[in-house]
């Protein structure tokens, strides 16, 4: 009798494999690309607003709606007339999350036959432009964060200003923005939305980058204009239009105040000799948290951002700082349908109870910006900065350092007493899943390579290891602890000394994916885990 239960269980897994095997084969190769991504709900409780920020809340999303109309423009071209050529639901679907029809998580890949390889500036600049060309070209504009490079009659290059390449959508996105500092009700967050539609209209940001930076006590923030250079893969240099609308966590906001008046500290007590900490720790400006509630333009194309740190001008940075916003809905969302699911899949099931949210994930991206002010900004010989010496390699290696500074902090702070009853394998476990959350998008990028800088780097020192038998990880506590102390030193040392040859051997050799990891990371594709999230947003999600 019990073999013939075991039979039976045994058919009916069979059976249901095998059924889970045809649905899969069922499904168009565009409906599996979208199945990369899985759906959120952007909400969250506007119940402390008055009625005018209410009111404003549903102005702002139609500026961000503008906006998104403009990265549509900029990063691909006519979005009308491209969308009605698609009869696939699928396709359609799928060149809306990526704003064209080239795959933004698989290398900018054209998934649409018809298309060949993305240009390198998108569509800022013409598509027969050289570097040559380019860069022999005299033009004082060339160069602007805010400018369209085109042709005129003759073939020449000529520079043509986004307010008047725009025009129409800029003047009603400015117009808006006048409607809405109409119901502000922070003095502070009106005069940004004011200067912000001048800046529209004339391409001149400075004034109300100041102003944003400027605001402390507002409810509401409004990330809106041209902002990122990375949709600019030719010169690195035009700013692509994004419309991101925020409401703060009061509470979190105020914890981070503390955190910050700490890092002093933190930097005198860096486990490197003492001629690589004499520089005082970067404060992490005006940190806070946010719920976002709208996502639109840049921000929104494929992978989500669950933390901003802006602004971009180095002038309002040697003025006022930066602010470094931190999307707690955001991250949670991605946490709970992507990191949760890899973690239970590769994660030893004794770990699994450490994989926390807001006591560690959170606390992992939170600390990660603040650790891009501990260090050296210059080399320890004052010959310059440590991103001139290192060159190409300083972004992988100063993103491993605020990965790995984070978890030191937490560490150092945890052991201080100035975080409550923390249990640090909860960051050190939950770390390990966000390495594998995030190296699913490869190692050719500066965050790419700074994730195999890490998990190669603490796996050699034993830091986390794979059971054979489970084939799942195991993280050894005093190991991780260790391990990160000494691979801080490592690079905070390498960029002391502007050491390029350094930097150049370590990220060439260790900033690579192993073929076992990538066959972990298959493992994760082949279970149907989403990459990376899209969300159902609006006026009606938000009840206004």
């Amino acid at each position: 009798m019990k073999e013939i239960k075991i039979f039976v269980v045994l058919a009916i897994f069979v059976l249901f494999t095998a059924c889970k095997e045809q649905v899969k084969e069922e499904l168009s190769e565009m409906e599996l690309l979208v199945k990369n991504y899985t759906e959120v709900e952007l909400y969250t409780d506007l119940g402390h607003l008055s009625e005018n920020q209410k009111k404003m809340l549903g102005i702002l999303i139609d500026v961000a709606d503008i906006m998104d109309d403009l990265f549509w423009e900029s990063a691909f071209g006519d979005k009308d007339a491209f969308l009605s050529e698609l009869d696939d639901e699928a396709a359609i679907q799928y060149a809306l999350i990526n704003y064209g029809p080239w795959d933004r998580l698989n290398a900018n890949e054209p998934f649409i036959d018809e298309f060949g390889a993305k240009p390198l500036g998108a569509n800022y600049y013409p598509d027969d432009i050289t570097e040559e060309e380019f860069d022999n070209w005299d033009n004082p504009d060339k160069m602007s964060w805010y400018t369209l490079i085109r042709r005129n009659e003759d073939g020449e290059l000529v520079t043509r200003w986004y307010n008047e390449a725009y025009a129409e959508k800029i003047n009603e996105a400015a117009d808006l923005l006048e409607k809405a500092a109409e119901l502000a009700d922070d003095p502070g967050f009106k005069k940004y939305l004011e200067l912000r539609a001048i800046a529209l209209r004339t391409d001149e940001y400075l004034a109300s980058d100041l102003a944003w930076m400027d605001m402390k006590d507002n409810l509401i923030d409004f990330i809106i204009g041209p902002i990122e250079h990375y949709e600019d893969r030719f010169k690195g240099i035009k700013s692509a239009h994004s419309g991101q609308i925020l409401i703060k966590d009061l509470e979190w906001s105020k914890k981070l105040e503390r955190f910050n008046e700490l890092l002093p500290g933190l930097q005198k007590g860096l486990p490197v000799p003492d001629e690589y900490k004499k520089e005082s720790a970067e404060k992490s400006g005006d940190m806070n948290v946010y719920y976002a509630v709208y996502y639109a333009g840049d921000c929104n194309a494929a992978s989500k951002n669950i933390a901003i740190n802006l602004p971009n001008d180095p002038r309002v940075h040697s003025a006022k700082g930066s602010r470094k916003l931190q999307l707690k809905n955001s991250m949670k969302a991605k946490f709970d349908k992507i990191l949760v699911p890899i973690a239970e899949l590769l994660i030893e099931e004794d770990l699994l109870e450490h994989i926390k949210f807001e006591d560690a994930f959170f606390q992992n991206v939170m600390f990660h910006e603040v650790g891009h002010g501990l260090g050296v900004r210059y080399t320890i010989d004052q010959s310059g900065t440590v991103r001139d010496a290192l060159n190409e390699y300083y972004m992988p290696i100063e993103e491993a350092k605020a990965d790995v500074s984070a978890l030191y902090m937490i560490t150092q702070l945890a052991e201080q007493g100035e975080l409550e009853d923390k249990d640090l394998m909860d960051n050190y476990v939950t770390f390990l899943a966000g390495i594998f959350r995030s190296t699913r998008f490869g190692a050719a990028s500066a965050h790419g390579k700074a994730n195999m800088l890490q998990f190669n780097y603490l796996r050699n020192k034993g830091a986390f290891s794979k059971d054979r038998e489970t084939g799942k990880y195991i993280v050894n506590f005093e190991l991780m602890k260790e391990a990160i102390a000494e691979m801080l030193n490592k690079i905070i040392v390498i960029q002391g000394d502007g050491n390029y040859e350094a930097a150049q051997a370590w990220v060439e050799s260790e900033g690579i994916m192993s073929e076992e990891l990538q066959q972990d990371l298959d493992r994760v594709n082949e279970a149907g885990i989403p990459k990376d999230i899209i969300f159902i947003q609006g006026k009606d999600v938000l009840g206004i």
